[in-house]
């Protein structure tokens, strides 16, 4: 029997899940959330959902549903995730599945009391290269010595991958670089025992820190770096593994790995995107934990957190756009 999905939010990422899960016999394009009557009519005819609202608690409340993606502005993600376990809806959360550890810790603790199934979009992971990778380091058949992610994109004005100009703040530290830290505390699964960051003050213009640069060392000698910047006129989104066997470079901007051997192509980042929601939808119909559960990226959050808290010590811990404090 198909499943039938709230999907919370229209832009770049509700319509690639909404992509990814139209037509499958396994669960229903149900009902879209929206701010805006006319968009969200247009984007529930176009993809074929049976009912559409700009009210949250009309989505959420309705029996029908079963699983809700939230897709929604980032500073919203952990509020509606809560909301929506709460109506008893099993949860699959766009990054980060929250802006704060606590919250995050909050909404897997609710999940699990509910028996509800809680997971996050994290695409990096099911890139085939970096899953066979971590396949052969949990069999001990390679060590990670050191990763090294990078996100640089040029966003000075508010508009995001579409073009559309947004209402809400990106966040270069809880959105962009946690991608590429999630992948790497996953294919280490690392005693953390120092986390060095650094961002600098709110940008005058955004009101936001616009770059970050943070160095994790683990209990193995490993380093984890990761550095990115909003006002790069040349776009980067990539992360390097080095290991004790071979070194790769999985370029997500251009779709290529590289290698000792050599750059061969990769899948665009919008498959592994549709893998993470398809996953969770057999996740909720075989009841097991996702691939990428809410619990599987605390680890993350955690170092998130000691950077924030970095920041706070020095900026003063505050509000910003894009990060309500």
């Amino acid at each position: 029997m198909a499943v039938n999905i709230c999907m919370i939010g229209h832009g770049m990422m509700g319509r690639w899940h909404s992509e990814a899960l139209r037509g499958r016999d396994d669960c229903r394009l149900y009902t879209v959330v929206g701010r805006r009557d006319k968009p969200t009519a247009a984007f529930a005819a176009e993809f074929g959902y049976c009912k559409w609202t700009t009210k949250l608690e009309e989505g959420l409340s309705d029996d029908a549903v079963s699983i809700v993606i939230v897709a929604s502005p980032s500073e919203t993600h952990a509020a509606i995730a809560l909301a929506a376990l709460s109506h008893g809806k099993h949860t699959l959360v766009e990054v980060p599945i929250a802006m704060s550890l606590t919250d995050a810790e909050r909404l897997v603790s609710v999940a699990r009391e509910r028996g509800l199934i809680l997971g996050v979009v994290h695409p990096v992971r099911f890139v085939d290269e970096i899953m066979a990778l971590h396949a052969r380091t949990s069999a001990g058949e390679e060590r990670v010595r050191q990763v090294v992610g990078r996100f640089y994109t040029h966003r000075l004005e508010n508009v995001g991958a579409t073009g559309y100009r947004r209402s809400w703040t990106d966040n270069i530290l809880w959105h962009h670089t946690t991608h590429l830290l999630d992948c790497a505390m996953w294919l280490t699964e690392p005693t953390v025992t120092r986390v060095h960051g650094f961002m600098p003050g709110p940008d005058p213009k955004t009101g936001t820190p616009m770059d970050v640069a943070y160095l994790v060392e683990t209990e193995a000698d490993q380093s984890l770096v990761f550095v990115g910047s909003y006002y790069a006129r040349v776009p980067q989104y990539d992360v390097m593994i080095v290991t004790d066997w071979d070194t790769y470079v999985v370029d997500i901007h251009r779709q290529i790995l590289t290698t000792g051997e050599g750059p061969r192509p990769i899948h665009h980042e919008k498959v592994c995107n549709a893998r993470v929601a398809q996953d969770f939808v057999l996740a909720v119909r075989d009841r097991r934990e996702p691939f990428v559960s809410g619990e599987s990226v605390l680890p993350t959050m955690a170092v998130v957190q000691q950077v924030q808290d970095q920041w706070d010590r020095v900026h003063g811990a505050r509000s910003v756009p894009g990060r309500p404090h």
